[in-house]
């Protein structure tokens, strides 16, 4: 039990992955492989080279070992309905001057989510014509950004949320599975990145999508992150959490969106205006 919580320790330590002492068997399971290659004896001396830090392979396929990727195309539908009808049109009127926009999928796991994005803004092209659209996608698992890279997802993949029309449209057939469409591929920047440590070199966001990520954090973690995402979001940009998350108890730097669950903006600015008053 000591060597699953001093694992626990670490793994919190590096990406605030908050893990349950009900998964540890799980958790042992997964690891299997990895004490396997590297010659660890048990969980007690995986654990005792993890602590040393010397060999950062290791560490990165620990967290590839037991970081959570499950994810599917459009995941629960209501973030990409309220993009469609809420998000896009909004800010397509407000940066009509400048005709760019920003999207951070902050983690992407293997792809999915960024590549459903880069579908909803192709088929909106028209009405983004001539714009510069930048996606960036981002996960702390090297692993699974390798697959997001590659775009090639077997049949069960594939079949789950994306609709036939878009399959066909944005994927071509090879003999190990379906293969997003070159010019998606393109479209979106893959970057390696920990949500736990400082990620604002990537700039500022107009829209930024933090989906079933922060579940698995501490109340903490939750609220520096949050904190975080909300001075690179843009005071008219918005916020997208999963279906079951909130920022209620978290932050007061963001509102829900009436309607659209999991759909927050900025708290709009309630500091009082400068008051000038004319000399006698």
């Amino acid at each position: 039990m000591a060597a699953f919580d001093d694992l626990a320790r670490i793994l919190q330590d590096r990406i605030g992955l908050d893990i349950d002492p009900r998964r540890r068997g799980s958790m042992e399971a997964r690891l299997g492989s990895l004490m396997r290659d590297c010659g660890a004896e048990d969980l007690d001396d995986l654990a005792r080279r993890l602590r040393v830090g010397f060999d950062p392979t290791l560490m990165e396929r620990a967290v590839d070992s037991l970081v959570t990727c499950e994810t599917l195309f459009f995941r629960d539908r209501s973030p990409f309905q309220a993009m469609r009808g809420v998000a896009l049109p909004q800010l397509k009127q407000a940066r009509a001057a400048n005709r760019q926009l920003r999207i951070w999928s902050a983690a992407c796991a293997t792809g999915q989510e960024p590549y459903s994005i880069a579908m909803v803004m192709d088929e909106m092209m028209r009405d983004f014509a001539g714009w510069r659209v930048d996606i960036v996608a981002s996960d702390v698992s090297k692993a699974a950004l390798r697959t997001a890279v590659a775009g090639l997802y077997s049949q069960f993949e594939v079949q789950r949320g994306l609709p036939t029309p878009m399959l066909l449209r944005y994927f071509r057939k090879e003999a190990e599975g379906w293969r997003v469409a070159e010019h998606l591929r393109a479209a979106i920047d893959f970057q390696n990145v920990n949500l736990v440590a400082d990620f604002s070199h990537l700039g500022a966001f107009d829209i930024v999508l933090c989906r079933n990520v922060l579940m698995y954090m501490n109340v903490e973690r939750k609220r520096d992150i949050l904190q975080r995402i909300a001075r690179q979001l843009a005071p008219d940009g918005y916020l997208l959490l999963g279906a079951t998350e909130t920022v209620v108890g978290l932050t007061d730097e963001f509102v829900p969106t009436p309607g659209f669950a999991g759909l927050f903006t900025r708290k709009p600015n309630t500091r009082p205006g400068l008051r000038l008053v004319a000399n006698s």
